[in-house]
């Protein structure tokens, strides 16, 4: 019986790889900071399928509250088999606005954190000899949107350096890169989602089915879905001129 660690495990991504895990059997950590939704979740999971489910409080944009989560990943006596970093929100402010906390909270909860997860995850698993590291990333970063781009091309790119590191060693690590998610997060981020297309919205049940499958098999990369690995090879070979006008369209459409 294995044992996954998932933040932002409450809500969109990270319930639905909470549901997948414990259906077929996984012990559960959950982080998330909001500790009655998180209790929540726990009693439904475990009453559903009777699984083991430990829920921590944490805000991942507190240093202090990140290093409690990376001491537990690194537990010898209840080893964590799998580390899933999903905690994620939407970054609506600009990118010359006076207040930059927005971008400097989206830098600590969605660069740092999973900076200093993945270090305490991945020594312990290479000690052990076995392990899976998903990060959630986005293809947003394969596209020019703000700091979220900004960001989330750091974690696609550190996740593949991460994986390099971690080569030969029994780790697993896998960027999953989705497009549009049917989840409450464009309504948290207060995004405008009107315009986009119904054939661009992914299933997260389904989705998290791909990613635990790419994962398994050791694929680096998980872009869910044909038609967006369609579209981010077209963005790949497009000349970032074009893929910056292409930006500015998406961009102007969600406000």
């Amino acid at each position: 019986m294995a044992t996954a660690l998932i933040t932002g495990g409450t809500s969109g991504i990270g319930a639905a790889f909470a549901r997948a895990l414990a259906a077929r059997g996984d012990d559960l950590v959950l982080v998330a900071r909001n500790a009655d939704r998180l209790s929540d979740m726990a009693t439904g999971l475990k009453e559903r399928y009777a699984v083991s489910v430990e829920p921590i409080a944490a805000d991942l944009g507190v240093r202090s509250d990140v290093l409690r989560i990376a001491e537990r990943l690194t537990s010898t006596e209840r080893p964590i088999d799998m580390l899933i970093n999903n905690a994620v929100f939407g970054i609506g402010a600009k990118l010359t606005d006076a207040d930059t906390a927005p971008h400097e909270r989206g830098i600590d909860v969605m660069i740092t954190a999973v900076l200093l997860l993945c270090a305490a995850a991945g020594r312990s698993m290479r000690e052990r000899g076995a392990g899976t590291i998903i990060n959630v990333s986005s293809t947003a970063g394969y596209v020019a949107m703000g700091s979220y781009s900004a960001i989330k091309t750091w974690v696609t790119a550190y996740t593949e350096s991460l994986a390099n590191e971690l080569h030969g060693t029994g780790v697993k690590v896998t960027a999953l890169c989705p497009g549009w998610v049917r989840t409450e997060f464009h309504e948290r981020a207060n995004i405008n989602i009107s315009s986009i297309p119904s054939a661009l919205w992914l299933d997260a049940d389904r989705l998290v089915a791909d990613a635990l499958e790419d994962a398994a098999d050791g694929k680096v990369i998980c872009i869910p879905s044909k038609r967006y690995k369609v579209l981010m090879t077209i963005c790949e070979h497009l000349p970032h001129r074009a893929l910056r006008a292409v930006s500015r369209n998406l961009t102007s459409g969600r406000h």
